[in-house]
């Protein structure tokens, strides 16, 4: 059995029935060439009929909510769905399967995993090859994000001409060779004490440094979020909105500009959500604050949860795409100069103190109108190759995540080949026409390309406005 970390149990402790607390992805196929008509029929049969046992950590099941243990009775009807949508078999069909699927909970009493193979879904454009869909959801507290997408990139291969004969939770089946580098390690308990002590000092310096720097906006604390419409409690009903943008554009501004594509990501997401507030006359006047996930991997692991968070200043309060974008530049950079100072074990403790009532908040809702951030923003970093499934090409995955009480929307992306993938899941309930931000980060993407093409033309970066303000104010970052 292997014990569960903090981390794992807190989004276990975190599930209720209106706020599951899995993640998923919808990956998008299209068929080969010459394809025969069953093509479909026959992955699915394959996956059915395959004698290979689950592998780590689909073979997991929960025990005492303590303790992960060796599942001994699969039964693959239970993890694996296969289902046509009605006709037409529009991406606006699959959007709704996939948004009820995604409001469901998994049963604890088995492995905390679903598969659901779909087809009968229109062609990108007329004449186009046929498509079908894979949507896999997976709990929490079993893989973070980039664990996620690296099960992903190994149940799939990079030639189209290599079969895959193998279902996803036989993974170790065909990477026998990277075994020690999948597992995580095991850790002795005098260890793990050591570890922790060695922390304490790291820890303080940094949580006095943020209270040195109380009152900078680039400096994000756990009290600075406003109340907003993002925040309301939340219902079963989930809606998930996708669409692909050409990764190009993103690159294009932040080389303009000298700044990370993350922060033209966290930029384009902060105009899109601040337009998108302004329509319902509900923009707070205070900027909105994003919990930005970061990765703590070192290794090649494909399991548990290894990640800390930033605190972003998203400047919506600002109309000034440029300032709101040298705002998000300067507090990321903040957040990550002192994940930078210490080691993996000294973020998380550092997490856990600094977003401690938060959890507890979430766990309990005592404080229903006070939230440390107002959403989360997610950017998971994909394959640069394409994959294939027995021939069919992924052509497009779009992430699917968590919301919970408080935290209404949820927008996770993915890279992809020359693409960004975007996944927003919201609650339908709270936060009505969700699918109008995808128009919306088009407007923004195209406001930051224009911005972006006069700067450079000026020979003015982001830095450049930044750093002539001093390192301790952001008011006047543009004229």
């Amino acid at each position: 059995m292997r014990l569960l970390t903090a981390v794992d149990q807190l989004f276990l402790l975190l599930e209720s029935r209106k706020q599951p607390m899995h993640v998923g992805g919808l990956f998008v196929f299209e068929l080969p060439d010459n394809a025969d008509s069953d093509f479909v029929y026959q992955l699915v049969k394959q996956m059915q009929e395959s004698d290979v046992p689950p592998s780590f950590p689909f073979n997991q099941v929960l025990e005492h909510l303590a303790f992960w243990k060796k599942d001994k009775d699969f039964d693959v009807e239970h993890h694996l769905h296969h289902v046509a949508l009605p006709s037409p078999g529009r991406v606006r069909e699959l959007l709704m399967y996939v948004s009820r699927e995604h409001g469901r909970l998994l049963d604890r009493a088995m492995p905390l995993w679903e598969c659901h193979v779909i087809e009968g879904i229109q062609p990108e454009v007329e004449g186009g090859p046929e498509r079908f869909a894979w949507y896999f959801k997976i709990h929490h507290s079993l893989v973070d994000g980039i664990a996620a997408m690296r099960l992903v990139q190994k149940s799939l291969s990079q030639s189209p001409a290599e079969p895959v004969t193998l279902p996803v939770w036989s993974l170790m089946a065909r990477h026998r060779n990277q075994v020690n580098a999948i597992l995580p390690a095991e850790r002795s308990i005098r260890g793990i004490i050591k570890e922790q002590i060695s922390t304490i000092k790291p820890v303080f310096t940094e949580l006095l440094d943020n209270v040195k720097n109380y009152g900078d906006e680039g400096y994000v604390g756990t009290f600075d979020a406003p109340m907003s419409i993002l925040n309301k409690r939340i219902s079963a009903s989930r809606r998930i909105a996708a669409q692909s943008y050409d990764i190009k554009r993103f690159n294009d501004i932040a080389e303009r500009l000298k700044i990370s594509r993350n922060d033209v990501v966290l930029a384009v997401c902060a105009g899109a959500i601040r337009r998108y507030l302004i329509s319902m006359d509900a923009l707070p006047s205070k900027p909105l604050i994003a919990f930005v996930p970061m990765s703590l991997r070192t290794d090649n692991s494909i399991s548990g949860n290894q990640l800390s968070f930033v605190l972003a200043n998203l400047g919506t309060h600002l109309d000034n795409p440029l300032r709101r974008i040298e705002l998000i530049h300067r507090s990321m950079n903040n957040g990550k100069r002192r994940f930078r100072r210490m080691n993996q074990a000294q973020v998380i403790n550092y997490s856990i103190v600094s977003y401690a009532w938060q959890g507890i908040n979430l766990a309990t809702g005592l404080f229903p109108r006070k939230q440390a951030f107002n959403l989360i923003i997610s950017n998971v970093p994909g394959s640069e190759k394409p994959l294939y499934w027995n021939g069919a090409r992924l052509q497009s995955l779009y992430p699917a995540s968590i919301v919970f009480n408080g935290q209404a929307m949820n927008i996770t992306l993915a890279s992809y080949l020359d693409k960004i993938e975007f996944g927003i899941t919201a609650c339908s309930k709270a936060l009505p026409r969700v699918q109008d931000m995808l128009m919306l980060i088009e407007e923004e993407l195209q406001l930051l390309e224009t911005t972006s093409k006069e700067l450079a033309f000026k020979g003015i970066t982001v830095e450049d406005k930044a750093g002539n303000q001093g390192n301790n104010k952001t008011k006047k970052l543009a004229p």
